[in-house]
């Protein structure tokens, strides 16, 4: 009976997108078939070749440090615009000259079979356009978050995914963090009770000139770069999705670096039980919280998003995990979803469910009405 009821639960948070609790292993089944299990072993013991689309700070500082201590993938090739980037890449990963390409011979990664997986490290608005033509190319694509700015390009990339029969992933790093996934497994458990508040904000002070402040490369402002994150955490520590929300825009103090976006915002969410959500992002402000408030105390995240560093409490006192390289973590257990054959926990699908979630928030901050959320 146990054993059911914990099934039933594993299915439940699975079916919400959440099932980040572990990496995907083989089942049972694939372990019986000789052929398969044979098949799988030469699998999972090949290195899948990534490509970085995009080499700016995110790809540079992150997530290429990340692919030297990745154990199922390696970086096999890199697009970039900008050919002075080119010889440092190439003397330190030995790429060879066939797997570096410009945004004009992108498509021809196609004809190469060293790359497995092309990562879509662009601004916001390219996101769409080079995911489709990685699809195209007959590739599996891992895209940055926000995965789009409309719910309408989100869409164009899942189809793309569907016909070329390929694995479309979101960077959705905090699935594999021990202190993120430390609040799913407290929250959605009701360790301490119906969680009766749940709040979560990340801001802090954008340097002026980037992209980011551009609507047309951003879609938006803080809210899609930093509030995202804020969405994601409340869904998965209460193992809800919220069905309408309204929203505040802050006040803006910097009317020359914020002339196209929000500095700052805020929003409420309601799920279907009556919790209230209370989210915030800021390109002005310090903030870096997860806080669920229960019957029984407060868990909480005190630094919730960063790469490193991060600090929770309970009601039991301090939470104490190893400090992880989550990047590498996420690129890992994406590559070891593909060799087995699976989606990964972080899907084109939740990507989507975000992008709609950003819109509504942003509809309801613009017309200052209560926005409905379609489950769709």
């Amino acid at each position: 009976m146990h054993h059911q009821h914990h099934s039933s639960r594993r299915k439940f948070i699975s079916n919400l997108g959440l099932a980040g609790l572990s990496l995907p292993f083989l089942s049972a089944e694939d372990l019986t078939d000789p052929l398969v299990s044979t098949q799988k072993n030469m699998n999972q013991h090949r290195k899948l070749g990534i490509a970085l689309v995009g080499l700016g700070g995110y790809a540079t500082g992150q997530l290429e440090p990340a692919l030297l201590k990745t154990e199922h993938c390696y970086l096999a090739g890199i697009v970039t615009g900008t050919p002075s980037k080119i010889p440092v890449w190439k003397e330190k990963y030995k790429l060879s000259e066939k797997n570096i390409y410009s945004y004009d011979t992108y498509d021809q990664i196609k004809n190469n079979p060293d790359i497995d997986i092309i990562y879509v490290v662009l601004p916001n608005n390219m996101h769409a356009e080079y995911t489709i033509r990685g699809f195209e190319a007959g590739k599996h694509v891992i895209c940055e978050k926000p995965m789009a700015i409309t719910v309408l390009d989100c869409d164009r990339m899942i189809a793309a995914s569907k016909k070329a029969n390929k694995f479309l992933s979101v960077g959705y790093r905090l699935h594999f963090e021990p202190y993120n996934l430390e609040m799913v497994k407290l929250g959605t458990s009701k360790k301490y009770g119906e969680i009766k508040k749940i709040s979560g904000g990340f801001g802090f002070k954008a340097t002026p000139n980037q992209w980011r402040l551009q609507q047309k490369y951003a879609g938006g402002g803080p809210l899609m770069d930093l509030g995202i994150y804020a969405i994601q955490v409340m869904c998965y520590t209460t193992g809800m999705l919220p069905i309408a929300v309204t929203a505040q825009e802050g006040k803006k103090t910097d009317l020359q670096r914020f002339s196209e976006v929000e500095q700052s915002l805020s929003w409420q969410f309601e799920f279907p039980t009556g919790l209230i959500g209370s989210g915030s992002a800021s390109y002005d402000d310090n903030m870096n919280f997860l806080k669920a408030e229960a019957v029984q105390g407060v868990f909480e995240l005190t630094t919730a998003y960063n790469y490193n560093g991060l600090s929770g409490y309970t009601p039991a006192g301090p939470m104490s995990f190893p400090q992880v390289n989550q990047q590498a973590r996420q690129l890992d257990a994406i590559a070891l979803s593909i060799k087995n054959n699976k989606p990964s926990i972080v899907p084109g699908e939740m990507g989507r469910r975000d992008v709609k979630y950003l819109q509504a928030i942003y509809e309801a901050m613009r017309t200052g009405k209560r926005i409905t959320i379609k489950a769709d």
